[in-house]
């Protein structure tokens, strides 16, 4: 189909851009209609956040070119890319823990008055103008980023960007930390700033966002352009097969059941309280098993697995190992033998993983006393334990010593996992495991899970995508208000009732 520049609101054409020895793109193209919302899809380490990072003027291609409105660009910073009408909302977000919602959401953009000086209480107003007209309204402008949860910061993120009234919005992995009604708020969102014209470019590894939102698509595999469709033209499984590389016999593993002599409970919560949030919560995880837990925003989920992690104190209420109680005062109680329970948190870059340390350095952390006699540490021993960690979860052997930041995410979370290998844990607490990771390396933990729960161990996962609780585990409890309130299984374990529990209790 021929038509004219004008008609691109974005055109990256035949860009490379390398890291040294790593070619992150290699002579990649792709480019979006004028108004349109556009896709693009691939693996963790594709190529995807190179090229948001380049929109955003955070960095430079070493060749090929890019056009903004029909105009070429060469952006040297986030200052052109905001005077070429780009914004981006980061998947890893770039708000300030230790400012304001005010603050962050006008970030340079406050109204300043006589000598530079910034207008708080003009600054105030404005934010929560704002905050109005988004459907934000419960936020506080002056509460502190660091007190928020994590969907309530990725909508500040969002946000931030919206309030600087973009021609070309970067969305790079917008609801891999939204609730289903956060979801449907973002989706209000893109339908008015569409209806005034304005184009984005929005990153998923989620094909049903992709159908929801997206008028075309385009596929990166290893830094290269591999198709450019309209959403409506192209089948999932054939999306599927042009991200990996190869087609995929199944997007979940079989569920593989424990015979019941083998099912002891190896880790239970009995009336648990905990800070006013988690409240008489009872929970039998079985041997073998991979039991879910769904909840909506907020309902205790985090604190629930913190506690079963000795991160939180609990008020009342017992914790249970092979049908002993244990005291969890901290973290390290957890990884003690008798205890052997692992958890891998929400938000890897800030809660599970030290990202300017190498890869390895973070894998033999928590069990580096393994290693260790009379205060050596046998590197030797300790280095081939990483290797096979790492080799168990193909990440490539370079993050032995490369650091943890430059990484993909996805890679990043193979990592965090790798740790826990190490760790050999007999129980592992997995919160949202898979967010904001492709659906090659999501299949990958999910064989990883089953296979663990197949060999005796036990998993306890926590998802905000239901269909992944529905087809990946056993049992599914429901959380409401710090409560247990309903468990699923077997023929009763369907998204729809799960759903229409979480939403009636």
């Amino acid at each position: 189909m021929t038509s004219s520049t004008n008609e691109w609101a974005l055109d990256l054409s035949k860009v490379t851009k390398r890291f040294g020895a790593t070619v992150a793109l290699d002579n990649a193209s792709f480019r979006v209609r004028r108004g349109a919302v556009h896709a693009l899809l691939g693996e963790n380490g594709a190529g995807k956040s190179t090229t948001v990072k380049l929109l955003s003027g955070l960095m430079q291609p070493d060749a090929g070119s890019i056009s903004i409105m029909g105009r070429n660009v060469s952006m040297r910073g986030p200052k052109d890319a905001h005077r070429a009408g780009v914004q981006t909302a980061f998947q890893e977000m770039t708000l300030v823990r230790d400012l304001t919602v005010a603050q962050n959401l006008l970030m340079a953009y406050e109204p300043t008055g006589w000598f530079g000086r910034i207008k708080k209480r003009e600054s105030q107003r404005q934010a929560a103008e704002w905050l109005d007209r988004l459907e934000l309204g419960d936020i506080r402008p002056g509460a502190y980023i660091r007190d928020l949860a994590l969907p309530v910061r990725q909508k500040i993120e969002i946000a931030k960007a919206l309030v600087r009234q973009p021609e070309v919005l970067l969305l790079d992995e917008p609801t891999s930390a939204l609730s289903g009604r956060d979801v449907a708020w973002l989706a209000r969102r893109i339908e008015e700033m569409k209806a005034r014209g304005v184009t984005f470019v929005f990153i998923t590894h989620r094909m049903q966002e992709v159908r929801e939102f997206c008028d075309s698509l385009t596929v990166y595999r290893n830094g290269r352009d591999v198709g450019a469709f309209d959403t409506a033209a192209i089948s999932d499984d054939e999306v599927i097969r042009l991200v990996i590389g190869r087609s995929m016999d199944a997007k979940y593993p079989p569920k593989v059941a424990t015979p019941a002599a083998l099912q002891t409970p190896a880790m239970e919560a009995r009336g648990i309280k905990v800070d006013g949030v988690v409240n008489d919560f009872d929970l039998t995880l079985k041997a073998g098993e991979v039991h879910g837990i769904a909840a909506l925003q907020g309902m205790g989920q985090r604190e629930i697995f913190e506690a079963l992690f000795g991160a939180e104190f609990i008020d009342e209420g017992q914790i249970l190992i092979d049908g002993k109680p244990v005291t969890l005062t901290s973290t390290a109680d957890s990884l003690k033998a008798g205890v052997s329970t692992s958890f891998l948190p929400e938000d890897r870059k800030t809660e599970g993983l030290f990202l300017r340390l190498p890869g390895g350095e973070n894998v033999s952390l928590p069990v580096i006393k393994r290693f260790s006699r009379f205060g050596l540490i046998d590197r030797k021993r300790e280095q081939a334990a990483i290797k096979r960690a790492l080799a168990q979860m193909e990440v490539n052997p370079r993050a032995v010593y490369k650091p943890c930041l430059s990484f993909s995410g996805g890679n990043q979370q193979k990592i965090a996992m790798a740790k826990w290998l190490l760790t050999q844990s007999r129980v592992w607490l997995m919160f949202d495991p898979t967010r904001g990771i492709d659906v090659g390396t999501k299949h990958q933990i999910f064989v990883l899970m089953r296979a663990f729960a197949a060999a005796g161990g036990s998993v306890l996962f926590y998802s905000t995508d239901v269909p992944e609780l529905v087809n990946v585990c056993d049992r599914v409890s429901v959380v409401y208000r710090g409560r247990n309130v309903a468990e699923l299984a077997g023929e009763a374990l369907t998204e729809e009732n799960v759903m229409r529990k979480m939403l009636s209790s």
